[in-house]
């Protein structure tokens, strides 16, 4: 029985992108730009991912770019809204618990405005500012599951959304301008990033020019790879409505025994609202490095969100603006065909594992 319950970093290839990549390889290896007839036959692979990709995400299929990963996807969607208001003076508005990949461009472009959220990491729509460059949105937070209300948002501002963390496992909501995606994240290949820019929006190439087909990306195009990630984005639309209930399911269970079995934890994020995999709890008195390498030895992978990456010790900026506890934290994500007997063996060993980790230090 597999224990892997790390998800929301990559999950494994989708059979959908396994079979695309495999049948792709010997047709889409040319340069999809040139005129002869096996290049013809790479821009038509590329050209049916596109299709594919706008059909699953329900957008038009000259709104789709693919870069070479979600963090460049990030980058280039948010920088490019935000060249025309940067010029002006305006600073980059974002929420408190956007993805580091936001931060980061936001901070390297100028000064950013950071908007904060509430207890379950959820910005209020009231309390936005009224003039910026562009304001950052999640679609769903990648630490503790919470929904950002995305369609309720009112600005004149540019919406720049980070879909990274829900694209393909629910449908994209309305209002943004830019939106980027990540196919490891919903069973594609790694390298294969998603930016979507609405028609009509004003968008910018932040970055110096290339002469590819597509303005808005750089570089040669891994065609199999693209084929494979709107292969397996196609079969992950059309399995999800059955995948999110069994998880759902399955993530109310791990709320509910950590809360009852677990002394002194606290479940964060949106009990309800939220991604249908993951959920987030922090152990007082327990380090997460700890509890991570603790519970891969009994088998179990899980990630910690007590840091911004696995190698800072810094407390997780998300859980910081949320004001809930920040130590010992762990982030359980289900795999796509994760089981009650999976998720019971986990809820089993872990008040042995926290309890052990608290003896070490005397409590």
């Amino acid at each position: 029985m597999s224990r892997d319950l790390d998800a929301a970093s990559s999950t494994p290839l989708h059979p959908a992108a396994r079979d695309a990549f495999l049948a792709a390889l010997e047709r889409g290896y040319a340069d999809p730009r040139r005129l002869h007839a096996t290049a013809r036959d790479a821009r038509l692979l590329l050209d049916n991912a596109r299709e594919a990709t706008a059909d699953a995400l329900d957008v038009r299929p000259d709104e789709v770019s693919f870069t070479a990963t979600g963090t460049d996807a990030v980058h280039r969607g948010l920088l490019g809204l935000a060249q025309r208001g940067l010029r002006e003076g305006l600073p980059i508005a974002h929420t408190a618990v956007e993805h580091s990949a936001v931060l980061h461009a936001a901070r390297w472009a100028g000064t950013p405005l950071s908007v904060p959220v509430d207890t379950v990491g959820r910005l209020d729509p009231a309390v936005l500012p009224s003039t910026a460059a562009v304001l950052a949105v999640q679609s769903a937070n990648h630490e503790v599951g919470t929904l950002q209300p995305v369609g309720s948002v009112e600005s004149a501002v540019p919406l720049f959304m980070d879909a990274c963390a829900s694209m393909g496992r629910l449908p994209l909501p309305r209002g943004w301008s830019a939106a980027a995606g990540s196919a490891h994240k919903w069973g594609g290949p790694a390298g294969v990033g998603v930016l979507l820019v609405r028609k009509g929006a004003r968008w910018r190439n932040p970055f110096p020019e290339d002469d590819r087909v597509d303005e808005r990306t750089a570089g040669f195009e891994n065609v199999p790879a693209i084929l494979a990630a709107a292969a397996s984005l196609q079969a992950v639309v059309a399995e999800r409505d059955e995948v999110n209930a069994r998880q759902h399911a399955l993530v109310d269970v791990v709320r509910a025994r950590v809360a009852a079995e677990v002394p002194d934890v606290e479940v964060v994020g949106d009990p309800v609202d939220r991604l249908p995999h993951l959920v987030t709890f922090s152990c007082l008195y327990v380090d997460g490095e700890a509890l991570v390498h603790e519970l891969d030895r009994r088998g179990f992978g899980i990630a910690s969100g007590s840091a911004c990456t696995s190698s800072t010790l810094a407390p997780s900026h998300v859980l910081a603006a949320m004001g809930v506890l920040t130590h010992g934290n762990v982030r359980l994500s289900l795999q796509r065909d994760a089981t009650r007997e999976q998720v019971d063996a986990f809820c089993d060993a872990l008040p042995d594992v926290v309890g052990g980790l608290r003896a070490r230090v005397g409590l």
